[in-house]
């Protein structure tokens, strides 16, 4: 067996040796409330901090469809719990949880919180919020994992699973909303602004309530800028102050402001026909991964804004961390040796890259087509419509597609090995892998146990974590502290000459 397959091999087992001692999570966390940092003396501002929002759209977190309402709602709205920067959960309303029977959450918050016009914020407002975000678009889908929630009192909160979860309080980042709105039809929320309105315009304002919040900013303009290139230019030419950009379509070459990439938890992979072609045949699959050089399509793709999958969890977590089996670059030498494995024949080696019309995709799969080609494969590449690259997807008609989805916050993989999993296709789900994580979710085995099956079997191959970008003025000052989900981390500190 050639050395790198060995290497890897028993790297697996080790870190099953060494995850099967670690202690089993508690179940019982009591979490303070996040301090927050203010600035002794700081200079009111109430006119030089702009944002941009979609006038046309809904300022409510569970109506809103666009990126621009929703980066604004992140200073007007709290969240039982906030995933911080290197992916670990941190509380924000709720002071504690535990599991219960393995498929009952108990989350408890402070009595004492408020929303911003005063009123108090009980269990009931919580399950209230938990209802309208399990019916809306932007969390809906991470919400499945929860059947339902109880108010058992003022201060505690019962969610329902569909399934053992040890993870599944890292969901529970929907924004808590008052049923009722304010005066002026806006929705009322507990976080460091407000909504306001006046001379015709939408601003925010300070949240008096929040005492130990005293930024510079105490009142941000709201401007009504809808397209992408309009607030590229917006930000670039200065009429905004801030913006984040998901980067999902490609370049940031046009932003020319300060920025600042940030991780998100989006996975590009390599989808696999697992049960047809010459991919049915496991060393064809790890010598497709051991061919590809990921920090290449990091570097050129994705013009440095994403970070190489070296595990099948980012990087950017404690388990990515743990759980890192593969190299960021390419071992041609490897390949070949798998290749021969295979006992495919040359003339045999030829593979097929579905793509559809996404830029960054695009480029990556002509990269790919290059390694794969410099290990002996014979590659075309099959561009579609995005309409016909889901139909070809859900069809199985594919021997590779190059494929994203966003990994929740729990980290759960069932996508990938249920029945009803968005990007099960092609992966065989009465494999040993798709056992495995079953197995793993059901207490029965470690982590590791699954990641040793998932290198053996390759069901898919992880490349990359796409990142996204905050921009700002080049005028704006401060430590600029923010990330997905928290993008004005530490707002109070910013402030302009």
């Amino acid at each position: 067996m050639n050395k790198k397959i060995i290497a890897v091999f028993l790297s697996v087992v080790l870190l099953i040796c060494a995850l099967s001692a670690c202690s089993s999570p508690k179940t019982n966390q009591n979490n303070s409330q996040i301090s927050v940092q203010t600035t002794s003396e700081a200079p009111s501002d109430s006119l030089g901090f702009k944002l941009s929002y979609s006038q046309s759209d809904s300022l409510s977190p569970f109506k809103s469809d666009t990126l621009n309402n929703q980066v604004v709602q992140n200073l007007v709205f709290e969240s039982l719990f906030i995933i911080d920067e290197t992916n670990e959960v941190q509380p924000q309303l709720a002071t504690g949880y535990q599991y219960e029977n393995g498929k009952t959450l108990i989350v408890t918050i402070q009595s004492g919180n408020i929303f911003s016009d005063g009123s108090a914020i009980t269990a009931k407002n919580i399950v209230s919020s938990f209802e309208n975000a399990k019916s809306s678009y932007r969390w809906g889908n991470s919400l499945k994992p929860i059947s339902s929630a109880a108010a058992v009192s003022d201060t505690v909160i019962n969610f329902k699973l569909a399934y053992k979860n040890p993870n599944a309080h890292k969901l529970l980042t929907f924004a808590i909303v008052k049923d009722e709105t304010d005066k002026k039809g806006y929705p009322i929320g507990s976080g460091r602004y407000k909504f306001g309105e006046g001379n015709g315009s939408v601003y925010l304002k300070v949240n008096k309530k929040k005492s130990d919040f005293k930024p510079h900013f105490t009142k941000i303009t709201l401007i009504n800028i809808t397209a992408n290139e309009s607030i590229e230019n917006a930000i670039n030419i200065g009429n905004i102050s801030y913006a984040f950009r998901d980067l999902s379509e490609g370049s940031n070459a046009k932003i020319n402001s300060n920025k600042k990439a940030v991780d998100l938890n989006n996975l590009v992979f390599i989808g696999i026909n697992c049960n047809a072609g010459i991919t049915k045949n496991e060393h064809i699959r790890k010598a497709i991964s051991l061919s590809i050089d990921r920090e290449v399509l990091v570097k050129s793709a994705y013009q440095g804004y994403a970070k190489s999958a070296v595990s099948v969890f980012t990087s950017a977590s404690s388990i990515g961390k743990q759980t890192a089996v593969f190299e960021s670059t390419a071992d041609v030498s490897a390949a070949k040796q798998a290749v021969f494995q295979s006992k495919i024949e040359g003339k045999n080696l030829k593979l097929d890259i579905l793509v559809n019309s996404n830029q960054n995709k695009n480029s990556a799969a002509r990269l790919i087509k290059q390694q794969l080609e410099a290990v002996g494969f014979k590659v075309s590449i099959n561009k579609v419509t995005d309409k016909n690259y889901k139909s070809k997807i859900k069809n199985r008609s594919f021997d590779l597609y190059i494929g994203e989805t966003k990994i929740p916050a729990d980290m759960n993989l069932s996508s990938f090995f249920t029945e009803k999993g968005e990007t099960r296709y092609g992966i065989n789900l009465s494999g040993n892998c798709a056992k495995a994580y079953k197995g793993y979710l059901d207490s029965k085995n470690e982590i590791g146990t699954f990641i040793l099956n998932f290198s053996q079997e390759m069901p898919f191959i992880p490349l990359l974590y796409r990142q996204g970008m905050i921009c700002y003025s080049k005028s704006l000052h401060g430590d600029m502290q923010g990330y997905v989900d928290n993008y004005f981390s530490n707002i109070q500190d910013w402030y302009y000459n």
